[in-house]
């Protein structure tokens, strides 16, 4: 499953379409405005809430969590020592986690589960300008999750960037 992003900086009230190669809208980035914290909801293509992204409010690192039907699915951070690439840690419910590293501000990068690929983001295989992908590999991998998992890294990898 390949979907395609249309690339822009996630801010706050920013809304935007996810499309499948076929171009069909698939997925709707909904930003949410005038919260204290940035926050946004991943529907599907009839408008139902698929997950809730937020930035946890009191945490040492910038975090992300990831809610399904009010239950948490999924956090993000960056992993403490990365010196040459992007690296972040994906805790899951289930106790599990993932691993995403790359080049995140490139929108070049891998999320994986113990070694094992689940997706591909890049931008490499695309001519449209300012538009990447996010190649799914695995049949039984949860999309809505990976693309969210997308959306929190670029996220937290943008905002390091503006307090450097």
């Amino acid at each position: 499953m390949r979907f395609l992003v249309y690339d822009r900086l996630l801010g706050f009230g920013d809304d935007y379409w996810i499309e499948d190669d076929d171009g069909n809208k698939v997925f709707l980035v909904d930003g949410k405005a005038m919260r204290l914290r940035d926050t946004w909801e991943l529907k599907d293509a009839q408008g139902r809430v698929l997950v809730d992204i937020h930035q946890k409010m009191l945490a040492l690192r910038d975090t992300m969590v990831i809610e399904r039907d009010g239950e948490p699915l999924a956090r993000i951070k960056r992993k403490r020592l990365s010196l040459l690439r992007n690296h972040y840690r994906v805790s899951l419910a289930d106790g599990n986690e993932l691993d995403v590293s790359g080049k995140i501000l490139d929108r070049e990068f891998a999320i994986e589960y113990d070694g094992e690929l689940l997706a591909v983001v890049s931008r490499r295989w695309l001519t449209l300008r300012d538009t990447y992908g996010v190649d799914v590999v695995r049949d039984d991998a949860d999309p809505a999750l990976l693309i969210a998992l997308t959306v929190c890294v670029i996220h937290l990898a943008e905002k390091e960037r503006e307090e450097e």
